[in-house]
């Protein structure tokens, strides 16, 4: 008899042992636990101990960290009726939990369907140059939806990221040719510009030397200096008719 009263009292306290653990949960600072009794809602704890009722209570984890989904790649057609294909990254978090476990079936393979399909809807209504010329202002417009639509299951979208835009080959090409083009256009107004200035300049210094005789000499006096730098150089050196005609009148006299 006392060797099965010995084996009851063990039985028991591993029952015991066992209740017990059922019965105390630890969540982490990050985790909360919305707790169903009996299939009805009764509260969010956490974080630290807490004491469930064995059979009678079910939690189920959520944890509020910001969640970085990866949005696969989506076939997209531009209102230009350009065909690529665009990825994108989307961030958010669980701000209410309960939402997050009863308003929807999975949050995550939600959040993770609505991305895509939102992610095709806007990209189809823009020109592909707007796609990428104006990345932040479609990547603001797409967290605004998808926050919105998000917001019934307790979850704030902070930030959604296009993180690559395939485009075909041929519109590459395109793009490429087009490119350089305006490089050449650029070259060209730019060096139109420079001969202009040039020309305005080179008519200023051709008024203010008409206007002194002696600016001009002083000129023609500095180039030859400026040759004669060149020591191959053979100088052939003019005399103005000014500075004879002055000579023969001495002569004269």
């Amino acid at each position: 008899m006392e060797q099965v009263s010995y084996v009851l009292l063990i039985t028991g306290i591993v029952f015991l042992l066992i209740i017990l653990a059922s019965a105390i949960r630890i969540l982490r600072e990050y985790e909360r636990g919305v707790v169903f009794r009996l299939g009805r809602l009764i509260a969010v704890k956490g974080p630290g101990i807490i004491f469930l009722i064995p059979v009678i209570d079910r939690m189920v984890k959520v944890s509020l960290r910001t969640v970085v989904m990866d949005v696969p790649t989506q076939d997209v057609i531009t209102k230009d009726n350009v065909s690529i294909k665009v990825n994108a990254v989307v961030y958010f978090r669980v701000i209410q939990p309960d939402k997050a476990i009863v308003e929807v079936e999975n949050y995550l393979f939600a959040t993770s369907q609505l991305s895509q399909t939102t992610l095709r809807s806007i990209l189809g209504q823009s020109e592909l140059d707007e796609l990428l010329s104006q990345r932040e202002k479609i990547n603001r417009e797409l967290a605004k939806i998808i926050d919105h639509q998000t917001e019934p299951w307790g979850i704030k979208v902070s930030n959604v990221e296009e993180k690559h835009i395939d485009l075909p080959q041929e519109m590459q090409r395109a793009m490429a040719k087009q490119a350089e083009a305006e490089r050449e256009r650029r070259a060209k107004v730019i060096h139109a510009e420079g001969e202009f200035q040039a020309s305005q300049r080179l008519s200023d210094a051709a008024n203010i030397i008409s206007s002194n005789p002696t600016a001009l000499q002083l000129r023609f006096l500095q180039t030859l200096t400026e040759v004669a730098s060149e020591q191959s150089s053979t100088i052939i050196f003019p005399v103005p008719l000014d500075m004879i005609s002055a000579f023969l009148d001495k002569k004269k006299k």
